[in-house]
């Protein structure tokens, strides 16, 4: 029997406590078990266990050794369930959080397809653009913008790509004029979001020139959504995600300013939790969100920044 099946064996007589229910657990003798174990130590040279009358103790090597073993069968765990998952229909409740802008204009309108791809999902669905702890608050999967995401723990796959421009409605430049360089931005009246750490700070390099311009003015909403209908309002000058606007720009309803500005790495992406057993659900939505909106461009995995 080889190395790896031995040091499964192992694990086993350590978390079940004796080499008699390991041979249980496992459909084994426990001669057979207990040759596992002692082949094992012969090959690293190192007894591993220490017998006792109450089951087996780990030796202090053995404990070291079993961390790395542990490492092992987790790895040996997650292919199994893997690969058993494949024959399970997605089904249940698939709770997910969405940014409000996103899940509004885009997510929403495809759910219809991915419902009837899967009739034995319930989908649950929070709009909100503040950050998720996903696990800690029972989701199965979040979408934000990837710059948000900064969680190592947790697995992120872009599903579109996006930019941000800058835009407003032909109302507020008939009133007010448009601005003539980035730096003019300061003149007008330019519209916040109050829960987006940086995302005000609108910085260029037009011409060779660099220009930062913190972007002030009468209104602020607490999410993309809330700034693109007061930008359609006629309020003032926004910075938004061109799969929000790219529609309205093409029927008039916005005006692009400084077509040559384009803020890139505003990727939309989805997370979820490192999981043994990630359900069928959780997989099947993660691919149909991929396959969807991966149209415009490639969708490889991504690592949250740490």
């Amino acid at each position: 029997m080889d190395v790896s099946s031995q040091m499964l064996a192992f694990v086993r007589v350590v978390e079940t406590g004796s080499i008699s229910a390991a041979s249980r657990a496992s459909g084994q003798t426990p001669s057979a078990v207990s040759k596992q174990i002692g082949n094992l130590e012969d090959h690293v040279g190192h007894r591993l266990l220490r017998r006792t009358r109450a089951g087996v103790s780990l030796t202090q090597q053995g404990a070291r050794y079993y961390e790395k073993c542990r490492a092992l069968a987790d790895k040996f765990e997650e292919a199994e369930d893997y690969i058993q998952s494949f024959g399970d229909a997605p089904s249940g409740l698939l709770r997910v959080a969405s940014s409000v802008a996103f899940g509004k204009a885009q997510l929403i309108h495809v759910l219809p397809d991915f419902l009837a791809t899967y009739p034995e999902i319930k989908f649950s669905l929070e709009l909100t653009d503040r950050t998720i702890d996903i696990e800690e608050e029972g989701y199965d999967a979040a979408i934000s913008f990837a710059e948000q995401l900064t969680d190592p723990d947790m697995i992120v796959r872009r599903i579109m790509r996006n930019e941000r421009i800058l835009c407003a409605a032909p109302s507020f430049i008939a009133r007010h004029g448009k601005p003539e360089t980035f730096a003019d931005l300061t003149r007008f009246n330019c519209l916040r979001t109050s829960n987006a750490r940086g995302r005000n700070a609108w910085h260029a390099e037009l011409d060779g020139v660099t220009y930062a311009v913190e972007a002030d003015g009468n209104f602020e909403g607490n999410s993309a959504d809330a700034v693109f209908i007061a930008a359609l309002s006629g309020l003032g000058i926004a910075r938004l995600s061109t799969y929000l606007v790219e529609d309205r720009i093409a029927s008039g309803d916005l005006v692009r300013l400084f077509p040559e500005y384009t803020q890139s790495h505003a990727d939309v992406a989805v997370s979820y939790a490192q999981k043994r057993n990630l359900s069928p659900a959780i997989r099947a939505f993660v691919d149909f969100l991929v396959d969807r909106f991966d149209r415009r461009a490639t969708a490889p995995a991504l690592k949250a920044a740490g």
